[in-house]
């Protein structure tokens, strides 16, 4: 079978209702098994396993497993299956939403479709599969009735969003923020830019509209040339908002400044939400300006965006029989960790705080700058107790009495057995890398 003819076929299955298999171990009756090759492992060994666990085929690009006709030997299986979504995507004409940041763009993804799936039957990235490998699964989820889908995209070197972009081919674009993430791949700053804002060029390119925090000079500055909606906290932008307490949990207010999309001027309506962080006030008037955009109901947004809850270590508040903490530690980098911090700040007039900080890891030469930069700022805020997890961190700090190091989070959780902490706020953040999650059950 040519290209053509396999990539069809495929996509027969695929509207069939045949769901998508990358992992031989996850396979389910029926799925479509796409061996994918990586760093460490290479798909089509495990081909015939999809098969005997119940996949009806076995897409593959080594030629020396295809032993009968449940095997599909194509000329590369990660071309195939973004072809595939591609072909998927452009059978749908329901709006996507594109969504990618350097910070906060998965939590602000969940809020948004959280909004927009108490009016509209939508579709969202699962969890953070945002990558060249995750995009094509989720579009290739696209299933009828469809009103509305929502593609998170994630990238860590230049041209990777474009490249995302030509699959999901989004309407609307949102960047959440532009930090100091991923500066390894990216080579600098100037490139972390260039390559997040690859979502506007699209959405300039095909006529779309841009959902634009107003408060960010970078994002406002490379917007101007697309129609663009603006929030923020001026009230001379289309969706204005404002803190109304960041602590424990924060609570806003929104108002519409003037008429867009299908909302009037005037609506407005106040959230008291279960995330912790001022830093989340941007995150939460992205999902109000969209849900409002297209159409959803000011009690509808206020009651979706209440009833969301933080899950898998991004901003949430967890007591424990001994301590509060602050568990933030899905993910890390410069911008996000100085934000982190300057939140925990609210917490001091409590009582006893602690940091435990993990490594910031991917910022190549950049890494033990940015590191010092973020021990000096926990210096001059003389919590009681300062912990840093990590070899970088290592490199970089000075231990004290009431400021320890540890290599690895292993080390931690030892010197935690036996000098238990009680009655502390605690702040948890660090590198996904740095598993400073596991610290949890110590705490």
């Amino acid at each position: 079978m040519d290209q053509k003819n396999a990539l069809t076929y495929l996509h027969q299955l695929a509207l069939s209702g045949a769901p998508i298999c990358t992992d031989s171990r996850t396979a389910i009756s029926n799925s479509i098994y796409f061996a994918l090759r990586g760093d460490n492992f290479n798909g089509n060994d495990f081909a015939a396993q999809a098969l005997s666990n119940g996949c009806r085929l076995a897409v593959i690009d080594d030629p020396t497993k295809k032993t009968n006709n449940n095997y599909l030997l194509v000329d590369d299986v990660l071309t195939t299956l973004q072809h595939l979504a591609r072909l998927h995507r452009q059978q749908f004409t329901v709006p996507v939403v594109g969504i990618t940041g350097s910070n906060g763009k998965t939590t602000t993804k969940e809020l948004i479709h959280a909004v927009l799936s108490s009016t509209f039957y939508s579709t969202a990235t699962k969890g953070n599969l945002n990558n060249h490998i995750g995009v094509p699964r989720t579009l290739l989820d696209f299933r009828e009735p469809l009103n509305i889908a929502i593609i998170e995209m994630g990238a860590n070197h230049i041209h990777e969003i474009d490249k995302l972009c030509k699959l999901a081919l989004p309407d609307y674009g949102l960047i959440t923020n532009i930090g100091k993430a991923h500066l390894e791949g990216f080579g600098s700053f100037e490139n972390v830019v260039a390559a997040k804002t690859e979502l506007y060029t699209h959405i300039a390119e095909n006529k779309g509209v841009l959902f634009v925090n107003g408060d960010d000079e970078i994002l406002l500055k490379h917007s101007g040339n697309t129609q663009r909606i603006l929030y923020g906290k001026n009230n001379s932008y289309h969706c204005s908002g404002t803190i109304l307490s960041a602590h424990p949990y924060l609570s806003i207010s929104y108002h519409v400044n003037k008429a867009f999309g299908k909302t009037r001027q005037g609506a407005r309506g106040t959230i008291h939400s279960n995330l912790t962080g001022s830093y989340n006030f941007d995150n939460i008037l992205a999902a109000v300006t969209i849900g409002l955009f297209f159409g959803v109901a000011d009690s509808s947004i206020v009651k979706a965006i209440e009833s969301y809850h933080p899950s898998n270590n991004r901003s949430q508040l967890i007591e424990t029989s001994r301590n509060k903490l602050i568990m933030d530690a899905y993910n890390a980098n410069p911008t996000s960790m100085a934000a982190s911090i300057s939140n925990f700040l609210q917490y001091k007039s409590e009582g006893k705080t602690a940091v435990f900080l993990g490594d910031m890891l991917e910022l190549g030469s950049y890494a033990l700058q940015e590191h010092k930069h973020i021990f000096q700022i926990i210096k001059s805020n003389q919590f009681d107790l300062s912990v840093f997890v990590g070899n970088i961190f290592s490199q970089v700090v000075e231990a004290k009495d009431n400021i320890h190091i540890f290599p690895d989070v292993e080390t931690a959780r030892n010197w935690l057995k036996n000098n238990p902490l009680n009655d502390y706020s605690i702040l948890v953040k660090g590198s996904r890398g740095i598993k400073m999650e596991t610290l949890q059950a110590y705490l």
